[in-house]
């Protein structure tokens, strides 16, 4: 090779890395080049040498360490719903862009700011879906479920925002949402925010959230509160924040949830909208309040509390948590009468809630309450022996028809006894069941603890049966 090659493919080299260079082919390293240095330069140019394709900002991966609470959170939501009267209702995560335009709002930062929006190879604008309230309303009016009906609806599943990721908020996320059709009154209020204070005390998180509490009224109600509140507001303009400027206007109830400190200041003289409010406005509020005081359910009235989406009313709700830094939302919701009717439906009340599962099992994790959540594997079955494979199969296979809720993995891909054992250890699981020739032989199976809770032991087949099932119980 002539030395100005050798140069040239020195300097191609010098752009990959240490691995690309020990995958190249044995004439570098001193035989015969037949290929010229701007061929190899042409070969490993930047578009040819395949790139590290990574997740999306704020999209991410449940690995499979850390499905288990997950699943774990999954199981005790659909318990609970389930135990209430709900049931499961699955919609597309791509919808019409108007229909969450005209179910949220034009001017709320979901659909100025954060929607994934796109037109289709049709022309027609689409968008993943922001939240599930819209959605669910509008697979019950297109089949027909809401019309003069009592409807009790849950579902789970990814969400989209494009917002700046942050610890427990991500662009792509997923939400536990309950919604209630047909039913007036607070005292279905009262009993979804019953059903969200189980679910506090089953993952054992019911003194790290507090509830906050207000209502919105009627919507003539709030149409002469905002003509009040917008009359205050404009003494200040010029001291307000830029966001809040903004939203004076076009949505200023949203100005009495602004972060800004001297926002706050201000609105610390504005009109209440509790004075603007009607009787039956406020005797639903109290009435709430009062089957809350009954339960025993404590609660905080936040008079600023007004929800980031335009079609609520009546009671609204959060419960908010301190334990992952700064305050935080674990869950929300609130009625929605007029929503059926804004999309086309006839008039029907509702009410409802959604939660972030990534938020609640970032507290899980933060709080230590997730120790208990059990691993993948229950046992491990390790095969010692010549052509003891087909036994080992046929045991396993017994087992799991004899204890379906066992989560059982026999070891594949060969290997010593040491091996295995090291295998079965590294996979969760508590208990090796040990099948060698002389078990084989004598229908027994040799049982190893290992997490340290019992001596070893060499069983019949019936006997590790039974013990297993009793330890699963």
């Amino acid at each position: 090779m002539a030395r100005s090659d050798r140069e040239g493919l020195g300097a191609s080299l010098s752009r990959f890395s240490h691995h690309a260079a020990l995958e190249l082919p044995r004439f570098y390293l001193g035989v015969e080049n037949p290929y010229n240095a701007a061929t190899f330069h042409v070969f490993f140019s930047s578009s040819n040498v395949a790139k590290q394709i990574q997740a999306i900002r704020g999209m991410n991966d449940c690995l499979p360490e850390q499905s288990p609470v997950w699943q774990k959170v999954e199981q005790t939501l659909r318990q609970v719903v389930a135990s209430y009267g709900y049931s499961e209702v699955r919609m597309p995560i791509v919808e019409q862009t108007h229909l969450f335009k005209r179910a949220i709002g034009e001017v709320t930062d979901v659909v100025e700011k954060e929607m994934y929006t796109f037109e289709d190879r049709n022309g027609d604008s689409l968008t993943l879906r922001p939240e599930g309230t819209a959605s669910c309303v509008r697979a019950g009016i297109e089949h027909g479920l809401l019309y003069n009906q009592e409807r009790r609806m849950w579902y789970m599943g990814p969400m989209f925002r494009h917002e700046r990721p942050q610890k427990g908020r991500y662009r792509q996320f997923h939400q536990f949402g309950v919604e209630l059709f047909g039913i007036n009154g607070p005292d279905i209020d009262a009993e979804l925010i019953m059903l969200t204070h189980r679910l506090w005390r089953l993952f054992g998180i019911q003194d790290h959230v507090c509830l906050q509490l207000n209502t919105l009224g009627q919507s003539e109600e709030r149409a002469a509160y905002r003509d009040a509140l917008v009359a205050y507001l404009e003494q200040y303009k010029d001291e307000l924040d830029e966001d809040s400027q903004r939203r004076m206007y076009s949505n200023p109830l949203r100005v009495l949830d602004s972060k800004s400190e001297r926002v706050q200041e201000i609105l610390v003289g504005a009109p209440r909208l509790f004075d603007h409010l009607g009787e039956e406005s406020l005797a639903h509020f109290e009435g709430l309040k009062t089957l809350l005081d009954t339960a025993g359910i404590q609660y905080e009235v936040n008079e600023r509390l007004v929800r980031g989406l335009d079609y609520y009313n009546l009671t609204v709700f959060e419960w908010v948590t301190s334990s992952l830094g700064a305050q935080g939302t674990v869950l929300a919701g609130g009625r929605y009468d007029g929503l059926v009717e804004q999309l086309g439906g006839q008039a029907t009340p509702a009410v409802g809630f959604a939660m972030g599962i990534e938020r609640l099992v970032l507290m899980l994790e933060t709080l230590e309450l997730n120790a208990d959540i059990r691993p993948g594997v229950d046992v491990y079955l390790a095969m010692v022996g010549e052509g003891i494979a087909s036994a080992g199969f046929q045991l396993a296979e017994r087992l799991r028809d004899a204890l379906p809720d066992l989560r059982l993995m026999s070891h594949c891909g060969g290997g010593n006894f040491k091996k295995q054992l090291k295998r079965a250890d590294k996979s969760g699981a508590s208990i090796a069941l040990i099948l060698g020739e002389s078990e084989a032989q004598n229908g027994e199976v040799t049982i190893k603890y290992l997490r340290g809770q019992g001596e070893q032991q060499t069983l019949k087949v019936d006997a590790v049966i039974a013990l297993l099932a009793v330890k699963g119980e």
